[in-house]
């Protein structure tokens, strides 16, 4: 029984994605700044489904697909692509340029790591460094988002759809942000513990996908 729930759980990063795309189901009119956030749920279930399959099944596949770790350096892109989008279409005042230059920090940063320091297409392990920096920035979008509606002074915050997003949002790069930056270390040299620490993504995750279904169900 014990081992039934750890494989459900295993794919949480799959049957979670499909909580708010239920809902968003029911309550189908989106504001406008929402649509990258629902079309990154639709990209990550395409991917982690490929990814998962691959991870189960890869004695089945061909020797050069029998690693998902591509899929998830190419998650990790396409993730803060969607949230920057996000951030720089919601209808705020305060740090529009700050907001607008971090994707250019982001495209740089993967072209010297990827230049330099790690092999995109490497099948032993994902890039820590890629996704403990989308980890960073987008934690410095979510910092952004709070300091704005201060500024401007939101007396209710939990009644904006965007609120439940960002705090969603901050919850997983916060509790991801040292088991991306240490997790190919761990891989090298205790392989359990690595296992046991992406169950904290995984466990977050499931929270980020929650706090997206309560977005879509907040009237706008």
């Amino acid at each position: 029984m014990r081992n039934y729930f750890i494989y459900i759980f295993n794919w949480s990063e799959v049957w979670a994605l499909l909580i708010p795309l239920f809902v968003l189901l029911i309550r189908r009119k989106q504001p406008k700044y929402l649509q990258p956030v629902i079309f990154y749920l639709w990209i990550a279930l395409l991917i982690n489904l490929t990814a998962d399959i691959i991870g189960d099944f890869k004695v089945y596949f061909p020797y050069w697909l029998q690693s998902n770790n591509v899929l998830y350096n190419l998650h990790s892109i396409i993730r803060f692509t969607c949230f920057s989008y996000f951030f720089i279409l919601l209808p705020q005042s305060s740090f529009t340029r700050i907001k607008k230059i971090l994707p250019s920090i982001f495209i740089l940063f993967i072209t010297v790591n990827f230049s330099i320091a790690e092999y995109f297409f490497y099948e032993d392990h994902l890039s820590g460094n890629l996704l403990a920096a989308e980890a960073y920035l987008l934690l410095i979008y979510c910092m952004i988002y709070y300091l704005s509606q201060l500024r401007e002074d939101i007396e209710i915050l939990t009644r904006g759809k965007d609120f439940w997003i960002v705090t969603g949002l901050s919850i997983y790069v916060v509790s991801n942000f040292f088991v991306f930056l240490f997790y190919v270390p761990m891989i090298t040299e205790n392989m359990n513990l690595a296992a046991n620490m992406w169950n904290v993504h995984n466990a977050s995750y499931i929270l980020l996908c929650l706090f997206i279904a309560r977005s879509f169900y907040v009237s706008a």
